[in-house]
């Protein structure tokens, strides 16, 4: 669920010193402290998923295998255009 909350200046700040270190997001720490609260226990936790990136030569949105794939389209039709009985 998505929501706005307004934070008491102490609370805000207590919130903001857990999450200065980056190990756990605002989010994180909102939920953990609000489940505490509330007596609420998980009983399962979720394994942690990290991303681990690496240099490529490839670009986002480019298929290098098609490169030339417009290129022979073009070279196609216009092959096909000129063959055409007019």
């Amino acid at each position: 669920m998505r929501t706005t909350l307004t934070l008491d200046g102490d609370v805000a700040e207590r919130l903001r010193q857990e999450t200065a270190s980056g190990k756990i997001s605002l989010k994180q720490a909102v939920n953990e402290r609000l489940r505490a609260g509330y007596g609420i226990r998980r009983n399962k936790q979720m394994p942690v998923f990290v991303v681990e990136p690496h240099q490529s030569a490839y670009r986002a949105g480019i298929d290098r295998r098609k490169l030339n794939q417009l290129a022979d389209e073009l070279e196609t039709e216009g092959f096909a255009s000129k063959s055409a009985p007019q």
